[in-house]
């Protein structure tokens, strides 16, 4: 196995838990993914942040609810897999325009 990553990351403006974990659970699976283990935690007084341990890497996602949005990176080692979670997202944008699917192309804000 060559030692290379395919990464997908971006900024979608959806921040309900349960929506975002039945959706990307849904895309994992479809795409191929592995799913090995699932791990969330809930912020007090809100925020979420969900984890999926993929047998191919992971996928995290963080919520940021004071701006209606969230930050979600998949990291895989399997590019037919990373490729179809990419051709995924990109068939439900079209129908899901503006909602769930939409990507941003905000910067990944970077703290110093």
């Amino acid at each position: 196995m060559k030692a290379e990553i395919y990464n997908i990351k971006g900024w979608v403006k959806e921040i309900d838990p349960t929506k975002l974990k039945n959706t990307y659970s849904d895309l994992l699976k479809l795409s191929g993914f592995d799913i090995l283990n699932f791990q969330d935690y809930y912020f007090k007084p809100i925020g979420w942040t969900g984890l999926w341990l993929l047998g191919e890497s992971h996928l995290a996602i963080h919520t940021f609810p004071e701006e209606n949005i969230c930050y979600i990176e998949l990291s895989s080692c399997n590019e037919d897999y990373y490729n179809y979670f990419v051709f995924n997202i990109n068939n439900f944008k079209k129908v899901e325009a503006g909602g769930i699917f939409s990507f941003t192309n905000e910067p990944t804000k970077i703290i110093t």
